[in-house]
């Protein structure tokens, strides 16, 4: 199931079902966004979360299907 608000895209699905064609795009999409802010953040707010700026860096160029294998179930 997806649930959409303007800002994100929450998909969950039971440990019994794996996710649709439009529930795996919505993610690809949400992931891509996150991603996208995450690379635009400011140094003292990556420091706050413990990130450097290399390492925001390579996790925003990861392409938006990869995501971990838990996600897609």
């Amino acid at each position: 199931m997806t649930t959409c608000s303007t800002n994100s895209c929450h998909v969950t699905a039971s440990r019994t079902t794996r996710l649709s064609v439009v529930d795996r795009v919505l993610l690809a999409l949400a992931v891509r966004r996150q991603r996208s802010k995450l690379a635009n953040l400011d140094g003292h707010l990556l420091r706050d979360i413990g990130l450097t700026r290399e390492t925001a860096a390579r996790e925003a160029k990861r392409k938006p299907w990869d995501v971990p294998q838990h996600w897609l179930r």
